[in-house]
């Protein structure tokens, strides 16, 4: 018996990134094309995709980019996986979108997945339903995230979450981890081998490693006590001398567990976590951009046992500092020509 095909709703607002919306489309719309092609794919198209909104037809999206939406979701009486891509935004206000959120609300409660890239998961938070779930989001969206949304957790370093008691709730980190949530969804429905296939043709790979080699590290700076954040600054460029913590708490004036409290609850952050966050954040610029060697810039910014600082940098950022040269540096065959 051939499997039926899932029908998807791509969520299409003002806010959506275009190229996360053309992007699931295409992929997800490809299947008939790729089947002379390549062997491992269903004999029938996997999915019906189509974009909705608030009304079909033309509408400008993120970026100023012109889409055409195929139904509005009032006409959608039934979907099976329901896609908010990226959402562009400032700060997300909520309420905008009752309807739209109500109408989720009835899918998911008829037995639809609901699906996220990047910030859509704002718009899914609305329902309610992901209160107590696991989720993920863009890390940058991070702390407003948890502002907006404070009972649903969220794991901004995790490249694509699963929750729910029939898994019907699937997030994805950074913008193009939709790669990893569009291979989650070919694996689901129709089985590793598609998705292998899939990943083969489009060279697409899934972020194993998660999203925390992405992160870039800014100490909160936000929480109103002045003396901290004299500290802060200090520490900014002083995270390499010799006992920086030791020497902020004397510039301080305070005493050491005043300072430590304090500095822990403005932060975030104990003040030694703070500085290996500072300094970690350093060696990654450095691996970036020089061609140093690994023992040499964990020196630089403040490290004289180099075992300590590769089992420190491989903690904070789930890779090894050679691992994370070899993805963030830019390859030779890309390098901009000499003068």
């Amino acid at each position: 018996m051939k499997p039926k095909s899932a029908h998807v709703s791509l969520i299409a607002i003002p806010e959506a990134s275009a190229s996360v919306l053309f992007g699931m489309y295409d992929l997800m719309n490809a299947f008939p094309q790729m089947q002379d092609i390549i062997p491992g794919l269903p004999a029938v198209t996997p999915f019906q995709v189509e974009v909705v909104g608030e009304a079909s037809g033309a509408l400008v999206v993120a970026g100023g980019t012109p889409i055409q939406v195929h139904r509005s979701f009032r006409d959608v009486e039934h979907t099976d996986i329901i896609i908010v891509p990226a959402l562009v935004m400032q700060a997300w206000k909520t309420g905008r979108y009752g309807d739209l959120v109500d109408w989720l609300t009835r899918q998911h409660d008829a037995g639809a997945t609901l699906c996220s890239a990047c910030s859509g998961i704002f718009l899914i938070a609305e329902t309610g339903l992901l209160d107590g779930q696991r989720s993920t989001v863009h890390w940058s969206y991070g702390p407003h995230f948890r502002t907006v949304f404070p009972k649903v957790p969220v794991f901004p370093e995790q490249t694509l979450t699963i929750a729910g008691e029939r898994q019907q709730f699937v997030s994805c980190g950074a913008s193009m981890s939709w790669h990893d949530l569009a291979l989650y969804l070919v694996t689901r429905h129709n089985g590793e081998a598609a998705a292998r296939a899939v990943a083969k043709f489009y060279a697409l790979q899934w972020h194993r490693d998660g999203l925390q080699p992405f992160i870039t590290f800014e100490g909160r700076r936000d929480h109103g006590d002045a003396a901290i954040l004299e500290a802060q600054n200090w520490l900014a460029t002083h995270y390499s001398v010799a006992d920086p913590v030791e020497q902020v708490v004397r510039q301080s004036s305070l005493a050491e567990r005043t300072f430590k409290r304090r500095f822990t609850k403005a932060t975030g952050l104990a003040p030694l976590a703070y500085v290996q966050q500072l300094r970690i954040e350093e060696a990654k610029r450095r691996l970036e951009v020089t061609r140093d060697a690994a023992d040499e810039i964990g020196w630089q910014v403040g490290y004289e046992d180099p075992a300590f600082f590769r089992r420190l940098f491989k903690r904070v950022t789930g890779l090894s500092p050679g691992s994370y040269r070899r993805q963030f540096q830019i390859p030779a065959y890309a390098a901009a020509p000499a003068d």
